[in-house]
């Protein structure tokens, strides 16, 4: 199965935090495509730019390093991604969420 993480599951995953659940965390560890989406290695990139988060080493290095340790693929955007974005209703505005569900 595949399985496309959203940011604060990615970062909960590879810090191996207690927020994420255990169903979650099984689900993360079983043998199942990873994938993480282009949008929330940017927000990431942001967060640490602006100083909302820190982590353990340069983004250059632990970003690429964690994707390969936890066999993580890199979802891009597409035009035609961004052309779904376009017509999405409003019910949620979080623009990164929103370029989330674009590819589907």
């Amino acid at each position: 199965m595949k399985f496309l993480i959203d940011t604060h599951t990615f970062l909960w995953f590879i810090h191996d935090s207690p927020r994420l659940s255990d169903n979650a965390k099984n689900l993360l560890e079983s043998n199942n495509d990873l994938w993480v989406s282009i949008v929330s290695l940017w927000e990431i990139a942001i967060k640490v730019n602006i100083g909302k988060l820190t982590l353990p080493n340069n983004y250059e290095n632990f970003i690429p390093e964690q994707l390969a340790l936890n066999d993580i693929e890199i979802l891009p955007i597409k035009m035609a991604n961004l052309a779904i974005y376009t017509t999405l209703p409003l019910h949620h505005r979080d623009p990164y969420d929103r370029l989330l569900i674009a590819p589907f």
